[in-house]
């Protein structure tokens, strides 16, 4: 249940009810309860609020009930807390079990019943420690609790004395931080050819290009290419080759290119020009034309047709950077 030792040792008679399809089902040990039944358990008032009802799991409201059947009736005995006259669920020969008696002796039971010791790294396995653990399991869900979920079915007061339960597990903090996919959005994959005659014959070393940066639209050749400001809206510096070019037509038709891909990070203005469409290019456009490209001139500089526009990188795309 999740509840405090006190709280355990205070529940009452009639204290589990079920509900399906909005409706209560009568509580029946023999009966088997469809899989979408909801158990509900009535907490008394505990030490920081007034009693409220909250869902448990129904293996727990099949095993009260069963208690419930075989419970020998018990006089009334005034709650501790209340000073009500109620009938305690764990009540027997007209005496109500102690909280003590919970971890003292029906825990050490359990664990010689499972096989484990009792206590651990951390201390003595007790109630509060199993009301912990389901906190937090909880809270790391594959569907998780929210931290106001978790308080409301704890009984906590305020957010803060749920914090100390709330223990993220370090699976769920990978899975988050797979989720934001921080990666994926910073650092993008481009191809790349490499002209392994010109590595072969030397002429690399002698200033040939050697590498192209496949941007869809065409080639760029500078060698740092991964630290030129222009890389996603790229200016037709001396570097740039169009795919529409003869000298482009003859890099394709060469039988001797290894083709790669190299991951890059991307700016935030350069991810909006990747995702974002034609706006965000010319922003970024706006912001470089006076910036010099690698061969030299700014954008501002190049002579270009009246009717030309800077072109961006088009196939840029999300991965790892793999070798073909």
């Amino acid at each position: 249940s999740g509840q405090r030792s006190n709280e355990i040792a205070r529940l009452r008679l009639g204290c589990i009810r079920w509900q399906h399809d909005g409706a209560p089902v009568a509580g029946n040990a023999t009966q088997v309860l469809a899989r979408d039944a909801v158990c509900l358990l009535d907490v008394p008032a505990h030490k920081t609020g007034t009693a409220f009802t909250k869902p448990v799991d129904p293996l727990l409201g099949q095993a009260i009930n069963a208690w419930e059947a075989l419970r020998p009736s018990q006089p009334k005995r005034t709650d501790r807390r209340t000073g009500e006259q109620v009938d305690y669920l764990f009540s027997y020969r007209a005496r109500a079990i102690s909280s003590g008696y919970i971890n003292s002796s029906i825990i050490p039971m359990l664990c010689r019943k499972a096989g484990i010791p009792p206590t651990d790294i951390r201390g003595s396995i007790t109630s509060h420690r199993a009301r912990s653990t389901i906190a937090s399991q909880l809270y790391n869900a594959k569907e998780p609790m929210t931290l106001f979920e978790l308080q409301a079915w704890l009984g906590h007061r305020s957010p803060q004395s749920t914090q100390h339960y709330a223990k993220i597990t370090p699976n769920a903090l990978s899975r988050a931080y797979s989720e934001a996919g921080y990666f994926e959005r910073n650092v993008r994959t481009i191809e790349v050819l490499v002209d392994r005659d010109a590595v072969a014959s030397g002429t690399a070393a002698a200033g040939e290009p050697w590498q192209h940066y496949d941007l869809g639209h065409g080639y760029c050749t500078y060698t740092f290419f991964e630290q030129c400001q222009h890389r996603m809206a790229c200016a037709r510096c001396d570097f740039y080759t169009p795919k529409n070019s003869t000298k482009a037509q003859l890099l394709e038709a060469k039988g001797n290119l290894q083709k790669m891909a190299v991951s890059i990070p991307l700016t935030e203005d350069e991810q909006a020009a990747v995702a974002d469409g034609q706006t965000a290019i010319d922003q970024l456009l706006a912001k470089l034309v006076d910036t010099p490209t690698p061969a030299g001139p700014t954008p501002r500089e190049i002579e270009a047709p009246g009717t030309a526009r800077l072109l961006p990188i088009v196939n840029v795309r999300q991965g790892k950077a793999t070798q073909a």
